[in-house]
């Protein structure tokens, strides 16, 4: 692929991922955390799913095919979008991009601890990087009181499970019938999630409507059809590679959007993590590897 046009997708996909932190949190000032996020990716599920069928993707004959979709779609839209966007009330669009995209880093703990999965040294290396990175930009003080902090890390670990069983699941679907129906089954456990947990609210104006269909047609369909294109035409550890451009362009997004101050340890604390994320995702020479997340949809 040419170097320009791959550089062009690249910023696009990756800064459509980072956009959807700021988006969101001036979203919230219309529609409640839940039913945004449910209708985000009932939407784009939704469209994803009639066009898997009308191309005759393979669909799961099993049921028990049936229910691992709903188990990733609960685990990989579901908690890390619900997380994401009831950590946006109570902290950054900044703070919460950068705390979700540890995820990777997430992925080498658990994976070595639940699936005996083996890594390189600069691997491990990148996990202490990235860590410590985390620890400075909460200020070297890890608040677990807060619960905008909480909710920003439990969508990582959420993350990390949902790339661990689609690392251990995923070679029996077809990607795109996976990812159209994960995120179907999980917007609507978000919409549950609203109707049970949240007074629901959608203030409709023009902005919120722009919103709602910016968050679900550009920062999920086209950003996850971009991001795939990307894979199968490069080297998918080359590409995954990058995926640390997502939360600083979270960053930057929450500046240019939101007037969110860049404090000195978020910045530090920001380009350890990113330097962890690339030394997680950095393939061996000759051997490609994709330790980033699966499919990318924030």
């Amino acid at each position: 692929m040419n170097r320009i046009w791959f550089t062009i997708l690249l910023v696009t996909t990756t800064s459509l991922m980072g956009s959807s932190f700021a988006v969101g949190k001036i979203g919230l000032n219309y529609v409640s955390p839940l039913l945004l996020v449910g209708l985000r990716f009932s939407i784009a599920g939704f469209i994803m799913a009639v066009s898997v069928y009308l191309l005759k993707r393979q669909h799961p004959k099993r049921a028990k095919e049936w229910v691992q979709m709903v188990v990733v779609g609960f685990f990989q839209t579901a908690a890390v979008m619900g997380a994401i966007f009831l950590s946006l009330r109570t902290i950054t669009a900044g703070e919460s991009s950068i705390l979700t995209f540890t995820n990777p880093l997430l992925v080498v703990l658990f994976g070595t601890i639940f699936m005996g999965m083996k890594y390189r040294l600069m691997q491990w290396g990148g996990v202490a990087v990235g860590f410590l990175g985390v620890f400075i930009t909460l200020g070297a003080s890890l608040d677990i009181q807060q619960p905008g902090t909480l909710l920003g890390m439990m969508s990582a670990v959420s993350w990390a499970i949902a790339t661990l069983l689609m690392k251990k699941w995923g070679q029996a679907f077809d990607t795109w019938v996976l990812t159209a129906y994960q995120m179907l089954f999980g917007g609507i456990i978000l919409l549950a999630g609203s109707a049970l947990m949240e007074q629901s609210t959608f203030v409709v104006t023009p902005l919120s409507i722009f919103i709602l269909i910016w968050l679900a047609i550009m920062a999920s369909i086209v950003q996850f059809a971009i991001w795939f294109y990307l894979l199968k035409r490069e080297d998918p550890g080359k590409v995954s590679a990058f995926l640390f451009l997502a939360p600083l362009f979270g960053v930057i997004f929450g500046w240019l959007l939101l007037n969110e101050q860049l404090h000195f340890s978020t910045l530090i604390g920001g380009s350890l993590i990113l330097a962890g994320i690339y030394f997680v995702n950095r393939p061996a020479k000759q051997v490609s590897t994709r330790l980033a997340a699966g499919p990318s949809q924030l």
